[in-house]
């Protein structure tokens, strides 16, 4: 029987609870720091997450419920398809089965509502006024635009300024759905002022993204933080995806042998791969030789070339210090288009398990990415947006490989989300104008010099 193109599941299969990993993971993760090298606590937390996010932040719990209110929104898209590239496949000339889960049939085009709509919920629920953030590529800042909207909570987003430039539909995605965006640096904080003086053309990160959202965050007591990756929380939300995943591989008696992720701070990446990594961590026979890997860009290459440590997970020091890959809390990442990915640090849950060895890490070159994304896009018809192209990239080499060694892999890879408002990208790819850079191993070393002094 031929597997399906599409593999689609009922409206009630809708997850019902969130996958929390710490349950599973060999070893406990690493606390949080404060300023003093002390495990902060949840009261000095409080001071930007309402209590219902710092209690999933911190729990050890393998399963949360998902409320009921959060699964009626998510029923306006999930659950969300799973697709074989046969065409893809075809096109490759490769004995590999390729299928990708593609989130971009969110309202934002991405997966990040998956965390967008239960933090706005939450907030919602304790009381919040005002929710601040930050966003890199703005697929984030789309998203807690939309869930603020849809629980009647206003949003201001601080938008990376190269991506503010370079990407103004998503700018205006965010102000349809009510949010003020301003470019950061920005003048509104002291974070953003202390960085324009100092570089009065800084094209911005998302450590200081970060930095100016928590700065006004910490300040009002009405108002919140909210964050679109790295943090346990938000890997909790995403883990829909890869259950899923797994529900729509049991229907066609298939299971994948390596899972492709793009990875920036890792939300997307965690969020198809730890529900796996669950099977693996139960003697899933299936699971034994599965492989999962982060794809990151050459230009921010986190896990493949930073440093395991303590470190800020924002440009100023506001944030609790985390243990994670980094690349320096002040590292200022060049203005590749894939906005998403320009973070300093990773996930602390997905920085951890890759140093232990559960996952696996490769960097790919940002014009070899969107070379991916249009063959992509050429042989399936779904435009990817420049942060997907990564986990493209890597699942066509994956599958070059099978076509000369001749082994039929099951692969599965993560489309985050579409690019049709990353157009001006494509735009420099078939100019000509794109350029791979690859982050000096001097640059990052300088950054490293300055992390915090802790333990």
């Amino acid at each position: 029987m031929m597997t399906p193109l599409r593999i689609d599941l009922a409206p009630d299969e809708i997850p019902t609870h969130w996958y929390n990993i710490v349950a599973d993971m060999p070893n406990r993760p690493s606390p949080p720091l404060g300023p003093d090298g002390l495990p902060v606590s949840a009261a000095a937390m409080g001071a930007i997450f309402p209590g219902p996010i710092l209690e999933q932040e911190m729990s050890a719990a393998r399963w949360i419920p998902i409320p009921d209110e959060v699964r009626q929104i998510y029923a306006q898209w999930r659950p969300a398809p799973l697709i074989r590239a046969l065409r893809l496949e075809q096109m490759l000339g490769t004995p590999a089965k390729i299928f990708f889960k593609y989130e971009g049939v969110s309202p934002a085009g991405s997966h990040k509502p998956n965390s967008a709509v239960p933090q706005a919920y939450f907030n919602k629920l304790a009381g919040t006024k005002r929710l601040t953030t930050e966003t890199g590529a703005g697929q984030w800042g789309s998203s807690i635009a939309y869930a603020g909207q849809m629980f009647g909570l206003p949003v201001r987003v601080f938008m990376v300024k190269v991506s503010y430039q370079q990407k103004p539909f998503r700018r205006s995605t965010m102000q349809t759905w009510g949010a003020e965006v301003f470019a950061s640096p920005s003048d509104l904080t002291q974070a953003g002022r202390a960085a324009l003086a100092a570089d009065p053309a800084c094209q911005g990160s998302l450590g200081l993204a970060i930095s100016e959202a928590v700065e006004e965050a910490a300040a009002d007591p009405q108002t919140c933080y909210t964050l679109g990756s790295v943090l346990n929380h938000v890997l909790l939300h995403q883990t829909v995806i890869g259950q899923e995943a797994k529900k729509q591989f049991e229907k066609i008696g298939l299971y994948p042998d390596v899972i492709f992720g793009p990875c920036g701070g890792g939300s997307s990446f965690g969020g198809i791969a730890f529900p796996f990594l669950a099977d693996k961590a139960a003697g899933d026979k299936r699971a034994a030789g599965l492989r999962c890997v982060a794809v990151e860009p050459t230009s921010c290459p986190t896990l493949t070339k930073g440093a395991y440590t303590y470190d800020y997970g924002d440009a100023s020091g506001y944030t609790p210090i985390m243990k994670m890959y980094t690349l320096g809390h002040d590292f200022m990442p060049p203005g590749i288009h894939a906005g998403g990915l320009r973070y300093h640090g990773d996930s602390p849950l997905v920085s951890q398990l890759f140093h232990e060895k559960l996952l696996q890490a490769v960097a790919v070159p940002q014009v070899a990415t969107f070379e991916a994304g249009v063959q992509f896009a050429r042989a399936e018809g779904i435009l990817p947006a420049p942060e997907a192209c990564h986990a493209i990239r890597a699942a066509i080499d994956e599958a070059l490989r099978c076509k000369a060694t001749g082994e039929a892999k099951t692969i599965l890879f993560c489309l985050t989300g579409h690019g049709h408002f990353d157009m001006a990208s494509y735009d420099r790819y078939f100019s000509g104008q794109l350029e791979d850079y690859d982050y000096p191993a001097e640059a990052i070393a300088e950054s490293l010099k300055h992390l915090p002094q802790v333990g």
